[in-house]
């Protein structure tokens, strides 16, 4: 039998039909703007929130329990006393010495530290700061405020994640008799 045009009554009929299977799609389609539970699980359990990078490191979590974040948590310096030189980490080598050292986590690619130096009358002094052995910074000399933001000396950021790094405050003497000081009042990880 050959094969007879449509009339345009059927046409427009399967037409209907897959305006109706897109309409219908469209609609089931789940929202892209909210998070929301798990269809595995009860659902009056609450919904979680997980971001991944591409190495599959978990950026982001929330906290179940109580709400806020989760994940990274994120290290607080401790209170210090920043008006007594006297109190702050110091040293009297002529040469460069660890006067004050921490461990923290890597999550961010960047770090911003800031903190406050000082000389005793009479001398002069450098500070300078070592992450994992390396640099970090400009050498400053006692007296100026260190606050610098960099990347972190790492070959590879990607396998550091997650890891412990040791930040040391180094300083010395440079001229003359006595003590230089530094105090951390800021630090903390950033995005590239």
């Amino acid at each position: 039998m050959a094969l007879l045009p449509e009339d345009i009554i059927d046409r427009l009929i399967q037409m209907e039909r897959r305006i109706q299977a897109l309409s219908t799609a469209v609609n089931t389609r789940p929202l892209v703007n909210e998070i929301r539970p798990d269809p595995d699980k009860p659902q009056s359990a609450k919904p979680v929130l997980r971001v991944f990078d591409a190495h599959q490191h978990e950026l982001f979590a929330d906290d179940m329990a109580t709400g806020g974040l989760a994940r990274p948590w994120l290290q607080l310096m401790p209170p210090v006393d920043h008006l007594k030189e006297a109190k702050w980490p110091s040293t009297t080598s002529t040469s460069f010495t660890a006067i004050a050292q921490s461990f923290n986590p890597v999550w961010q690619p960047k770090m911003r530290l800031a903190m406050y130096t000082k000389v005793s009358s009479g001398a002069t002094g450098q500070v300078q700061v070592m992450v994992d052995g390396v640099q970090f910074g400009p050498t400053v000399a006692a007296g100026q405020t260190f606050d610098h933001t960099g990347l972190l000396p790492f070959a590879d950021f990607g396998t550091k994640f997650g890891k412990v790094m040791t930040v040391e405050i180094h300083a010395r003497i440079a001229g003359g008799t006595g003590t230089v000081y530094a105090q951390p009042v800021s630090m903390y990880g950033t995005q590239t």
